[in-house]
């Protein structure tokens, strides 16, 4: 047993998720939902970047991108991925690791056909990662992605979502004097109880 109150009581992880997120959309000015996404590339180099979180399931956390992107193609050759919400107003954080599938189904069209029209088109448009010579060719494809999919443009077939089932859960929380609050729900598999520790600061 561990000593878990306040903030960090409860038997589901991911209610206390939600339940941050939500304390966070009241003190974050921009994207409470943001997450620090970490992968790795074939030689096992790691990378990093800032993603939007888009749902947090009953045993998992999803986001979408494109799959030509170069997060979309480290995650489909290693089938893990880690990420770090950090909130500085609220002084916590939240890391997370865990195995990768895709999601390319009804909830992937759905949060497309969500986002602004615009944002649609640039997601036609972009082929992210690859090189881009100059803003202009840009603009050009912009262009022609705005003539070929018109005034509603449904969701591409390179475009989709991830979806992480976390193996592991660390929750943290400043305390006085570096002492801080950390909590790891650790598991093997998805079918598997969660183990909590306290860890030291």
């Amino acid at each position: 047993m561990t000593d878990r109150s306040g903030i960090f009581a409860g038997d589901n992880p991911f209610d206390i998720v939600r339940a941050w997120l939500v304390e966070a959309q009241v003190s974050e000015i921009n994207d409470p939902n943001a997450i620090a996404l970490s992968t790795v590339d074939t030689d096992g180099m790691p990378n990093a970047r800032v993603v939007l979180l888009k749902d947090v399931e009953d045993d998992g956390f999803v986001f979408f991108t494109n799959y030509g992107s170069a997060k979309a193609q480290e995650l489909g050759q290693s089938g893990k991925a880690a990420f770090v919400m950090h909130w500085k107003s609220l002084r916590r954080q939240i890391r997370v690791r865990g195995s990768v599938t895709r999601e390319e189904g009804p909830q992937a069209d759905a949060y497309f056909q969500s986002r602004h029209p615009q944002s649609r088109i640039g997601a036609w448009a972009s082929q992210q990662s690859r090189p881009l010579t100059s803003r202009d060719v840009l603009a050009a494809q912009v262009a022609k992605a705005t003539v070929e999919q018109g005034p509603d443009p449904i969701r591409p077939p390179f475009w989709g979502g991830f979806r992480i089932c976390p193996v592991e859960i660390e929750f943290w929380a400043d305390g006085e004097s570096r002492l801080h609050d950390r909590f790891r729900w650790l598991r093997q598999g998805r079918e598997d109880q969660w183990k909590i520790d306290r860890l030291n600061p």
